[in-house]
C-alpha cells in the first residue's frame, strides 16, 4: 500500500461495524423447522434467520420507496441500480432533493420505506422509526447509533473548501483565508435551511475544536461583498465528497482541501419508517447499504463509509478508492446535539448580518 493510501485511509471517517455482504447468508435448516418470517422484526436474525429469506420476503413485496437520494450524491445512482438489479425490486425514487425536515413530513404523506437524515433530525424523531439492528450492530460506536436501533450512521464526510486553481493564485489553507483578496466565495446552501450551508459556517467557526457560531457569522459577514452563487464562485465551502467529485471530473479546474483548523465532520444516518409499506424491502435495503459492497459503492462517490475501519482490517475496503479521498488533517470534530441546537438558534438570530 502506498504512503498516500495509508494517509487517506488513516483519516477515513469511520466506525467499526462488521456486516456480512448482502446475499451471503448462512445455511439454514429445512424450511419447516424455521420460525415464520416477521417482516417487521428488529433484526435479520429474529425476523428472517438468513439473508436468503429476507431477500425472498422483500422480492415478494416487489417495491421499495426511497426519498431524498439524488443519483449524483455519493454515487446513489449506482447504489440504487445495483440493489434493484440484484434483488429484482422496483425502487421508487421520491423527491430526490428533499431535506431531512421534509422527509419527516413525508413519512405519512408519501410513505417512504426508509429515510436518510442528519443526526439532529433523526434524534428528534426517533419514535417515528422502526427499530432494526443490521448485522454487526455491536461493532458500531454508541455515538452514531440509537440504542434500540431506530437510526444509525451509514457514511460521513468533512466540510471542505473547493476552489478553482486557475483563478485562486494562493490556495486556501484555512477558512479565514477566504476573506482575503482574490476570492469569490459561496456556501453550498442557505445555513438557515440546508445542512451543507449550516456546517460550512460551523466549520469556519471552530476554534481549537470548539464551535463558536459568532466567529463563523463574523467571518462570512466580512465577505459580504464577495459572496456569490456556487456556480459563479471560485471557492465553494461544501462537503468534501461533493468537492472531490467535482475535482475528479476536472482536476485541472477544481481542487479540494480540508483546512486543518476546521476539520468538522458529520454523519448521515439511516432509519426505517415505522409504517413502511414495504418493511422487508426496507430492511434488505439497510443490509445492502452496510454490506461491504454497499459501503464500497458509497465510497466510490467519495463518501467515507461508516464501516471503513472494520473493512480495512478485513481486507474488504477498496483501498484504491480510499486513497482518492481528500486528505483529512485528523479525526473530525463532531457537533453534539446541544451544540447543534445552540448554533442553529444563534444563526437564526444573527445570520441577517451577512445577508443584509
Amino acid at each position: 500500500m502506498t504512503e498516500r493510501s495509508e494517509g487517506a485511509i488513516r483519516h477515513v471517517l469511520a466506525c467499526a461495524f462488521l456486516v456480512a455482504a448482502a446475499g451471503c447468508g448462512t445455511a439454514s435448516a429445512p424450511q419447516q423447522a424455521l420460525t415464520p418470517v416477521n417482516v417487521r422484526a428488529a433484526s435479520m436474525k429474529d425476523g428472517f434467520a438468513s439473508m436468503e429469506r429476507l431477500a425472498e420476503a422483500a422480492k415478494k413485496e416487489g417495491q421499495l420507496n426511497l426519498i431524498a437520494l439524488p443519483r449524483d450524491w455519493v454515487n446513489y445512482g449506482e447504489v440504487i441500480d445495483t440493489f434493484a438489479d440484484r434483488y429484482g425490486i422496483k425502487v421508487n425514487e421520491l423527491e430526490p432533493t428533499a431535506s431531512s425536515k421534509r422527509q419527516i413530513e413525508a413519512l405519512d404523506q408519501l410513505k417512504p420505506d426508509a429515510v436518510e437524515l442528519s443526526l439532529d433530525v433523526a434524534v428528534a424523531n426517533a419514535a417515528r422509526f422502526a427499530p432494526y439492528k443490521v448485522q454487526g450492530w455491536h461493532d458500531l460506536p454508541d455515538e452514531v447509533k440509537q440504542p434500540d436501533g431506530a437510526w444509525y450512521a451509514s457514511y460521513g464526510g468533512y466540510m471542505s473548501i473547493g476552489y478553482n486553481p486557475r483563478k485562486v493564485t494562493t490556495p486556501p489553507v484555512s477558512f479565514a483565508d477566504l476573506a482575503k483578496p482574490g476570492y469569490t466565495v459561496a456556501l453550498a446552501g442557505n445555513p438557515l435551511q440546508e445542512a451543507a450551508g449550516f456546517y460550512g459556517v460551523m466549520a469556519a467557526s471552530l476554534r481549537s475544536g470548539v464551535p463558536r457560531p459568532s466567529e463563523g457569522v463574523e467571518l462570512f459577514a466580512r465577505m459580504k461583498g464577495k459572496m456569490a452563487e456556487p456556480n459563479k464562485a471560485d471557492a465553494v465551502v461544501d462537503w468534501d465528497h461533493v468537492n472531490a467529485a467535482r475535482a475528479a471530473a476536472d482536476p485541472e479546474a477544481w481542487k479540494v482541501t480540508i483546512p486543518k483548523d476546521g476539520a468538522l465532520g458529520a454523519y448521515y444516518v439511516q432509519a426505517i419508517n415505522k409504517n413502511a409499506p414495504h418493511p422487508a424491502a426496507a430492511r434488505l435495503w439497510q443490509e445492502f447499504l452496510f454490506s461491504d459492497e454497499g459501503q464500497n459503492l458509497l465510497q466510490k462517490g467519495f463518501a467515507r463509509p461508516a464501516r471503513a475501519e472494520a473493512m480495512l482490517m478485513k481486507g474488504t475496503l477498496d483501498t484504491e478508492q480510499a486513497a482518492k479521498l481528500p486528505a483529512a488533517p485528523g479525526p473530525p470534530v463532531l457537533l453534539s446535539i446541544p451544540q447543534t441546537d445552540a448554533a442553529k438558534s444563534y444563526l437564526k438570530a444573527e445570520w441577517g448580518k451577512v445577508t443584509r
